[in-house]
């Protein structure tokens, strides 16, 4: 997760580009906080699909064989 002082510094660059342009190095670091905020985003949903198993309404698993490939190959 990102820390909360990252996460402010996104909504203050955000906040900012909305009234006024931001410099050259302010895009950058917004660019950069941005990809930080998404790979951790999406590092968390990862994980949160690997600890899912779907079942039907009889209670039978009928998890994607693609998702149980993946489960399987973190537990090696």
């Amino acid at each position: 997760m990102l820390s909360k002082e990252k996460i402010a510094r996104i909504n203050a660059l955000s906040k900012k580009s909305k009234t006024s342009e931001l410099t050259k190095a302010e895009a950058i670091e917004q660019k950069e906080l941005r990809d930080e905020y998404i790979r951790t985003f999406r590092s968390s949903v990862e994980n949160t699909l690997h600890s899912v198993t779907v079942m039907d309404p009889e209670g039978n698993d009928v998890t994607p064989d693609k998702l149980k490939e993946t489960k399987n190959n973190l537990k090696h």
